[in-house]
């Protein structure tokens, strides 16, 4: 696994919930809208478990609705306990992400010298 990919599998999570929380969406939209934010490709094969997985957790709840070109759809929204996580997870990336950043860019400017 690459660290790129590592490093998702930790975060997947909250940038789910970000996404569902500006509007309900589905699998393939979700994944769709993970990868034009530049997360590479987040396939449905990865989604759908994190998504099972918030489920299961009561963070989001789904809903099938009539689609336009074919199937129902099952759209994906934040609970109030999945806005409360989001909250949770955006404050310890803040926390986290603040420091390692620092970090690793004085690590950048000691290879320059």
């Amino acid at each position: 696994m690459s660290l790129r990919s590592q490093l998702l599998k930790g975060i997947l999570d909250g940038c789910v919930l970000a996404v569902i929380s500006k509007a309900p969406v589905y699998g393939y939209e979700l994944s769709k809208k993970l990868q034009d934010l530049g997360l590479g490709d987040v396939s449905e094969g990865t989604i759908y478990p994190v998504l099972l997985r918030l489920q299961k957790h009561a963070l989001i709840v789904g809903e099938m609705k009539p689609s336009e070109s074919g199937p129902n759809r099952k759209y994906y929204s934040l609970t109030q306990e999945g806005f409360v996580a989001l909250d949770r997870i955006s404050s310890e990336w803040q926390q986290l992400s603040v420091p390692i950043n620092a970090l690793l860019m004085k690590g950048e400017n000691l290879h320059e010298r």
